[in-house]
């Protein structure tokens, strides 16, 4: 072991102070975890089994595609992502969409479990949460797998019924900083094919390339040496690669194959300005970006000892360089909302590395944005770190590999899948946790803030920089030019820039220990778990699992909320904002991150129209620093005047030119029909300016005044010996008095209002699309049977939208419904289909929603229902291994007194078609349908 990390540091050190002396360096490669089996067949294609049972009785089944936008010639731009489409239109073995059809009857869902992407260097397609019980489903996945690499079907008819489908998707992302961003990017890449490759590829191609030119590309790339097929899960890997050699081994290599080239990314003297401005822009944003004459971890490096020295160098640079930018960020002087340092591909590039620095302007002209960054990069350059921040990152970093080592046991399918799929497609080194977490242990002793210094500077030269500027074009904000560009870098070059210095702070976290309190402990037999009360009332229960193990969930709820309250409108919108600025005592919110650095601990605090809620984790070493933060939130939440001004600058920054864009004329306009409170509208930058930092403070401290009110739930890897005493001191403790902090009662206003309408607006759009809301609206009782109703009925018609709207009509490119039945609200149930649509459709369209509702309450069929049931009695089988899930469950029952957890199988089980139309009807019967649209204004010639 030591000899391996001294290769890997040695090389280290190469890659950065002579990058190209690395080439001659042998390296040992890293161990592969011995858990997952690889393999590969004479065809060349290579596939990774791996036996894992989170969760237990399901499997993942990815292929990964070493192909991407990159391999596509002039002509074919787009057809890489369009293939991706295709591959669910159609194959051998699954005719039209019997991909989809298939898969949803044995509770696999198109969108959730069933989906794919395309980037420019590769294509991944996965099958998730596959039940495995029986063998022949496992066998049908892998035939899929299968037809997608070798035997798609490319039905003529088929692709251009989708050409509108992907011509919606075009539309819909080639909104501001993108539409900006396809013309900057040759910029970029002068002369480089990375820059003009983006997956959505041209809608002149898109819209005529002939079927033939589609399947060529499709049998030029869709081969075995480029493909990997990846299962994960609870099977027998002796079984699924015998099948991967049965179904996989028929696939011929091409003759001639043609190569796949890594595209190299050329260096460039000097700085290359790619700037560029757009109405619908919603915040200034500039990337500096210095490339790398070297790839500092080359792919053929990525798989050996050198990557674990390589990712820890940069996970402690960046993470102490982004920690200096947060804390900036906060101040309200500080002339960016944001800002960000990178370390990796050189934008969409993955042969060239870059070091980045990104901002996110304030005000009217972003250059004191980019200096200020810039500026604290320079600072570390110079001045290095210092070792209370090099110490801090390291326990977080260390502390980050324990707790994945830990709950090792309980990794879920998916993430080892992924996992592999880099591996194929990127090189990246799959050594196994415990191998991972015993080199960074031993590589953190070796290493020190001295060393760690000297290796800054080689990341920042005069040469080979990008600057790429995505910028608001509007009466008031000014464009730089190049020059002004440079002058602005310049002149932070030219500073005298003091070192770092960071005050450390030491005082107590809580100045004084609260007396422990002393609780009735019972059994709780509904959630099997303990039950302790309190002489306050609080009440706290606790259920121990072995789900994951050193997880701990935590949540604690009350009803009542900001509807009680008679504050102005700008307070309650703030809310959100105005707690994540929160800090506790003397500790502001900077000074908390750095106190909970290495500690795995988290909590937020959550307010509604008619509850409040704090939501947590932590590991079982890490409790008592859990509970230290729950007291607080009771007893000594804070938010410091400068917290809250910089958060107003920032959501100012962020909100001025967004409130421009028709997103958010959208949501303005919407929520304007449906709601009657101006606390439910969308946040204005009025509303961001006129909100009181003290008013704030008050609402927040009155909503968490009196613990009596909340349940308190820890559900996980919990010994009851030592979470009791903890609760004991800190929960048992607080606050309780004997009148209700915050009343609950149903405020009119914060429903949403009851009637029928339409209402149809037009906005000045750069790329004309129709935005459209609808909307229904419902009192229903709320049952464990009606909660599932909601869930089924808003699956159902997502499948009849997708259909229709979507495949038949290429009216969109994304539809669904979504639906909610909430506990507490009068008006508790709503269901809401937006989308952007092909403004050309949109009568028919709107036409085709309503009938399709009216439609569900006459006629439900069992080939409609059975699928979903299917997936909804396999996601409550999971639920059932599932800390967060139990700890939601209690929570949500604590609230209303009903339990939709227990028992829910059988609840799904015994749903009826009858039962669905019934539910529709009464939703419509009660006639709140609205209909919002936002339509683009029309040009001279259209009037």
């Amino acid at each position: 072991m030591k000899k391996l990390i001294f290769g890997a540091l040695a090389a280290l050190s190469l890659m950065f102070a002579v990058p190209a002396a690395a080439q001659a360096v042998q390296v040992p490669e890293a161990p592969i975890d011995s858990a997952v089996r690889i393999g590969k067949l004479d065809n060349g294609l290579t596939y990774y089994i791996r036996h894992n049972e989170t969760p237990k009785g399901q499997a993942d089944f990815f292929i990964a595609q070493n192909v991407g936008s990159i391999q596509e010639e002039e002509h074919q731009r787009g057809l890489a992502h369009f293939l991706e489409h295709m591959c669910f239109n159609g194959t051998k073995n699954f005719p039209g969409n019997g991909v989809i059809d298939w898969l949803e009857t044995v509770g696999v869902k198109f969108g959730h479990n069933l989906n794919a992407y395309t980037s420019i260097e590769e294509t991944v397609y996965n099958i998730s949460a596959v039940p495995t019980a029986r063998t022949g489903v496992q066998d049908s996945c892998l035939l899929i797998l299968h037809d997608w690499a070798a035997d798609l079907t490319l039905d003529p008819a088929e692709i251009d019924s989708e050409r509108g489908v992907i011509h919606q998707e075009w539309r819909r992302s080639m909104a501001g900083q993108m539409r900006v961003l396809e013309q900057l990017l040759p910029k970029m890449y002068p002369g480089n094919r990375y820059g003009e490759r983006l997956p959505i590829g041209t809608m002149e191609v898109v819209d005529n390339f002939p079927p033939q030119t589609l399947r060529d590309y499709y049998e030029t790339w869709y081969r075995p040496d480029q493909q990997a097929i990846i299962v994960v899960g609870d099977i027998d890997p002796d079984y699924i690669e015998a099948k991967i050699k049965e179904i996989f081994s028929p696939i011929q290599m091409p003759a001639n194959p043609k190569e796949r080239v890594y595209l190299q990314v050329e260096d460039t003297p000097g700085t290359i300005y790619a700037v560029g401005k757009d109405k619908e822009i919603p915040a200034a944003v500039v990337e500096l970006m210095i490339k790398q004459k070297q790839q500092l971890l080359p792919r053929e490096y990525r798989g050996s000892m050198a990557s674990f020295g390589f990712n820890y160098l940069r996970s402690i640079i960046l993470s102490m360089l982004n920690q200096r930018l947060s804390d900036m960020a906060k101040k309200p002087d500080c002339p960016f909302g944001s800002a960000s340092v990178q370390l990796g591909d050189f934008f969409v590039a993955s042969t060239k590395d870059a070091f980045a620095v990104e901002v996110v302007g304030k005000g009217d002209d972003v250059r004191p944005a980019l200096q200020a960054a810039y500026r604290e990069v320079l600072r570390a350059v110079r001045g290095g770190f210092t070792p209370s921040e090099y110490e801090r990152a390291k326990t977080e970093y260390i502390a980050r590999l324990e707790k994945a080592y830990d709950q090792r046991n309980g990794r879920d399918n998916t993430s080892y899948a992924r996992e592999y799929a880099a591996h194929f497609t990127k090189g990246d080194a799959i050594p196994g946790i415990e191998f991972e977490l015993n080199m960074a242990r031993q590589i953190a002793e070796q290493m020190n803030v001295a060393l760690i210094n000297q290796f800054i500077p080689a990341l920042v030269t005069d040469d080979n920089r990008v600057l790429l500027a995505l910028l608001p074009d509007n009466d008031t904000f000014y464009v730089p030019t190049d020059d002004e560009f440079a002058a602005a870098i310049a002149t932070v070059e030219a500073e005298d820039i003091e070192p770092f210095k960071e005050v450390v702070k030491d005082e107590p976290f809580i100045a004084q220990l609260p007396e422990a309190a002393t609780p009735k402990i019972t059994d709780n037999a509904q959630w099997g778990a303990k039950e302790l009360v309190y002489p306050n009332g609080v009440k706290v229960i606790i259920k121990s699992t072995k789900f994951k193990d050193n997880e701990i969930r935590f949540g604690a709820i009350a009803n009542g909320g900001y509807a009680a309250f008679q504050s102005s409108p700008a307070v309650i919108k703030m809310l959100p904002y105005s707690l994540s600025a929160a800090g506790y005592g003397t500790y502001n919110s900077s000074d908390v991150e750095k106190y909970l650095a290495g500690k795995q601990t988290s909590l937020k605090l959550q307010v509604s129209d008619y509850s409040r809620e704090l939501a947590g984790s932590t590991t079982p070493k890490n409790v008592k620093t859990l509970m230290e933060l729950i007291y607080q939130s009771f007893v000594d939440l804070q938010i410091t005047e400068d917290d809250f001004a910089g958060m107003q600058a920032k959501l100012v920054a962020t909100l001025g030119n967004q409130e421009k864009t028709p997103d958010y004329k959208f949501a303005t306009g919407f929520y304007s029909i449906l709601y009657k409170a101006a606390a439910s509208q969308p946040l204005s930058t009025d509303d961001v300016k006129s909100a009181s930092r003290d008013e704030s403070l008050e609402v927040i401290r009155h909503l968490f005044s009196n613990a009596g009110d909340f349940t308190f739930v820890f559900v996980g890897d919990v010994d009851l010996d030592s979470i009791v005493p903890l609760c004991n001191q800190y929960i048992g403790s607080l606050r309780a008095p004997r009148i209700a902090g915050v009343p609950y009662k149903v405020n009119p206003d914060f429903e949403p209002t009851k009637g029928a309408t339409t209402v149809q607006e037009t906005m000045d759009m750069q790329t004309p699309q129709t935005w459209v809301a609808v909307t229904a609206n419902a009192k229903l009782d709320y049952t464990a049977k009606n909660r599932n109703l909601t869930s089924i009925t808003s699956q159902i018609l997502s499948n009849r939208l997708l259909k229709k709207i979507r495949e038949e009509m290429g009216a969109v490119y994304s539809i669904g419904a979504v639906a909610q039945l909430s506990r507490l609200d009068n008006q508790n149930f709503i269901l809401l289909i937006p989308f952007p649509m092909k403004p050309e459709l949109k009568n028919e369209v709107l036409a085709e929603i309503d009938s399709m509702l009216n439609g569900m309450a006459v006629e439900i069929s069992a080939d409609e229902l059975n699928p979903i049931k299917e997936y909804m009695l396999k996601e409550a089988a999971e639920g059932l291994e599932r800390n967060d899930k139990w700890l939601s469950a209690v929570l949500g029952c604590a609230m209303n007194g009903v339990d939709t957890f227990n028992g829910d199988a059988e609840t799904i089980s015994a749903i009826t078609t009858a039962d669905v139309q019934n539910f529709v009807k009464e939703v419509l019967n009660q006639n709140n349908y609205r209909v919002y649209v936002l339509d683009p204004e029309k040009t001279d010639s259209e009037k």
